[in-house]
Parts: C-alpha cells; structure tokens; sequence
C-alpha cells in the first residue's frame, strides 16, 4: 500500500478533519473530490508531514512519513515554488542537489515538450505554464507516488489531456500510484481507478468509479411529480426552479421510473446532490 490514512484527525476553530481514513493502493489513481474548505488539501498535508495530526496514523510505503521518503514522492501543490526569482535551469541545478534520483535529461525533456522558457524567471510565467513547470518537477525524479492538488488547473484542454495521459502512463504496469486531488471531476473520470468524496471533514464514501458510476443514478422531475414520488429510496434531493433533481440507488429503481432519468450521472451530479441536495428527513 503506497499510502494508508486510518482515522486521521485534524482540529481547528471552525473545522474538523474528522476520522479520515483512505488507502492508495500500488498501481492505482485514488481521486479526492469535495467542495473547497471540504479538508482535501489539509489530508494531502498531513499525508506529507507539513502540518501535524492530532490522531490516528499515516503510513506512506508500509512506513511512517521519513525524511528519506520524499526521493520517492512528486508532489504538486497550488502555488508550490519556494523562490519564483529562479528560472528553468536554476530549478533544474537546485532539484539535483535535493534529489538523489533527479534526472535532467528528463526534466529538460519535458521542460522542451511543454515549450517552457528556459531563461525567464518563474514568477513571470502564465499560470499554466507554471503548472506544467510544477508537473515536470515532480516527474523528472523518479518518484513511486504523486500527490497532486489540483495539478491539471489551469491547462488548456489539449495539454490536460497530454498530463492526464502522461499520469496514465506513470501507473501503468508497476507498483506507481497517484493521489489526485481536483475540482475538475470529468479529468477523474478518464483516468482513475477510485474516488475518495469529503465533505465538511467527513469522508462520504470512498469506491471504485466503476462501482459509483453503476450504483448511482439521478431522477428528473417536475414539481408536479415530485410530491407522489417514494421518499425512502431518495439519498439526496435538490430543488430548482422549474423542477426536482433527485439521488437514488439503482438497485432502488424501477421501470415506472425511466421516465425521470436524467441523461448522464456525472461525478459533479453526485457531488452537487450530496453537498447542496436534502434528505427527506430533513
């Protein structure tokens, strides 16, 4: 197991990182979806050993977070340059210094691949260009685990979709694995194998896409129809102007009920329906 979070807890004034438990198994891409503040980025540090836990244990590679550690993960954080003065072939002289495994030829590989300057400092390039940067760092050392809060923001579609394949291939057939952390769920949806769903703290549930996609299913209805409509299998319910998007489980469904489907169930619907949807008991 590459990562083994068990009943993480995190306490601040006005929000708790509550029991937080997930795994990211060798050879995996485990996505972390929730609303902002939902507590992804204060899991992703803790998991690093940047901020501390006041419970519950975190395992990287079968082993508690060592220094030693950080040869074999690639992280990219939001904004995570520690001196935007240095430009691409300063990077490249600082991360061979840092890293025992650090290959240029590679880096510069990328740095070419993504068209990046090699001589403008970092704090003058677009924002999608840093992010490529931060990309090809946290690649061009070799690393077993990458652990990626929102690495994909920011890129165009065309190189998303050359990033997302790249994260593709870094787990292809090996003991590699991703945490991925992103707004952008329809990037999770081509490449990950699980996704872990927080919100206020609280882990909602954690599944193989495959099983979410096959479990979950959103109804359409009017106001009219809404009223008659069986409130024991609704998980969530949302209410708009016109009409009533409704969360139930397949296996609740019934052949009455084709009528309500709403076109594709997408990782966004979910989430929405859970985050601002109601329960009936409510």
């Amino acid at each position: 197991m590459n990562i083994e979070v068990n009943n993480l807890c995190k306490n601040f004034e006005e929000f708790k990182l509550d029991n937080v438990s997930i795994k990211v198994p060798k050879g995996k891409i485990v996505g972390l979806i929730g609303e902002n503040g939902a507590g992804k980025t204060t899991m992703i540090k803790c998991i690093l050993n940047v901020m501390y836990k006041d419970s519950g244990t975190v395992k990287l590679f079968d082993q508690e977070y060592d220094d030693i550690l950080k040869d074999d993960i690639g992280v990219v954080f939001d904004n995570s340059f520690i001196n935007e003065s240095y430009n691409v072939k300063d990077l490249n002289l600082i991360m061979k210094n840092i890293y025992k495994n650090w290959d240029s030829k590679l880096f510069f590989k990328y740095i070419k691949d993504y068209k990046l300057p090699l001589k403008k400092e970092i704090k003058k390039l677009s924002s999608g260009m840093k992010k490529k940067l931060e990309i090809a760092t946290a690649l061009s050392h070799h690393p077993k685990l990458l652990i990626l809060d929102e690495p994909t923001s920011g890129l165009d579609p065309v190189i998303r979709s050359e990033v997302l394949d790249m994260f593709q291939d870094f787990v292809y057939n090996n003991d590699n694995s991703i945490l991925l952390s992103t707004h952008i769920t329809s990037d999770l949806e081509h490449i990950a194998d699980d996704i872990v769903f927080i919100s206020e703290g609280k882990i909602i549930f954690d599944e193989p896409l495959k099983e979410i996609k096959e479990k979950y299913i959103i109804l359409e209805l009017t106001k009219e129809e809404f009223p008659d409509f069986d409130k024991n299998v609704i998980i969530r319910y949302k209410e708009n102007r016109l009409d009533f998007l409704v969360l139930i489980d397949k296996k609740d469904m019934k052949k009455s009920y084709n009528k309500y489907i709403k076109n594709i169930t997408t990782l966004d619907d979910i989430m929405l329906l859970y985050i601002r949807g109601v329960k009936c008991e409510d």
